[in-house]
C-alpha cells in the first residue's frame, strides 16, 4: 500500500505530455513507410517508453529473458519474431537523461557497427542499442528530421544486416491514417 503524499510538478508533467505528443506523431509517420507487421505507436509495458517496432515476418530464436521487471514468458512472446524497435524513454539503466533508443532482435552481426544519423546517435553497449539523446533532438535546427533519420538509419541497419526481405516490406513514407492514391 501506498498511501504518501508525492509531490507533484503540473509544468513539468505539460512538457513530458507535451513531448510525447510531439514523438508520437514523428512515429505515427514514420510507420508508414512499413507495410510490414508493425506495432502501433504505444506505452510499452515497465518502462512508459512510447515506441513502435516492425517485424520482419521471420521467426527469431527464443529470447533468453532476464528483463527486469517483465516475466521471461512475456519476453519470449514479444521476441517470438524478428523486430527493428525504436521508442523514446526518460531514462533509467544507466541513461539518466531522456533520450531515443533502437534496437533489433536479434542483434545481426555488423549492427553495432552501422553508420548512424544524426551523428550524435551512438551506441550503447550495455543495453545493445543505439541512443539519441532528446536534447540533440529538440535543440536541432529541424527536430523531425533529426528524430526520422535516426529512425529511418536505425531500421535500415536492422534491416540490412539482418537480411530483411526490405522490397517486400518497405514503401515511401506518407502520412498517418491518409490512404494513397491508386495508380
Amino acid at each position: 500500500e501506498d498511501d504518501r503524499a508525492r509531490p507533484y510538478d503540473r509544468a513539468a508533467v505539460e512538457r513530458f505530455h507535451h513531448a510525447l505528443v510531439n514523438i508520437a506523431g514523428v512515429f505515427g509517420r514514420f510507420r508508414t513507410g512499413f507495410i510490414g507487421k508493425s506495432s502501433p505507436v504505444h506505452l510499452f509495458w515497465g518502462a512508459l517508453d512510447l515506441a513502435v517496432t516492425r517485424f520482419s515476418g521471420r521467426v527469431a530464436p527464443s529470447h533468453p529473458g532476464g528483463i527486469p521487471n517483465l516475466p521471461d514468458a512475456v519476453t519470449r512472446e514479444a521476441y517470438s519474431h524478428e523486430v527493428s524497435s525504436a521508442g523514446f524513454w526518460p531514462g533509467g539503466l544507466g541513461i539518466d537523461y531522456p533520450a531515443f533508443y533502437s534496437y533489433a532482435y536479434p542483434t545481426p552481426a555488423g549492427f553495432e557497427g552501422a553508420r548512424i544519423e544524426p551523428s550524435s546517435a551512438f551506441f550503447y553497449r550495455p543495453l545493445g542499442e543505439f541512443i539519441l539523446k532528446y536534447d540533440d533532438v529538440r535543440t536541432a535546427d529541424d527536430p523531425e528530421a533529426a528524430l526520422m533519420s535516426f529512425l529511418d538509419t536505425t531500421y535500415r541497419a536492422a534491416a540490412e544486416f539482418g537480411r530483411w526481405d526490405r522490397a517486400a516490406l518497405e514503401r515511401q513514407i506518407g502520412e498517418e491514417a491518409r490512404p494513397r492514391a491508386v495508380s
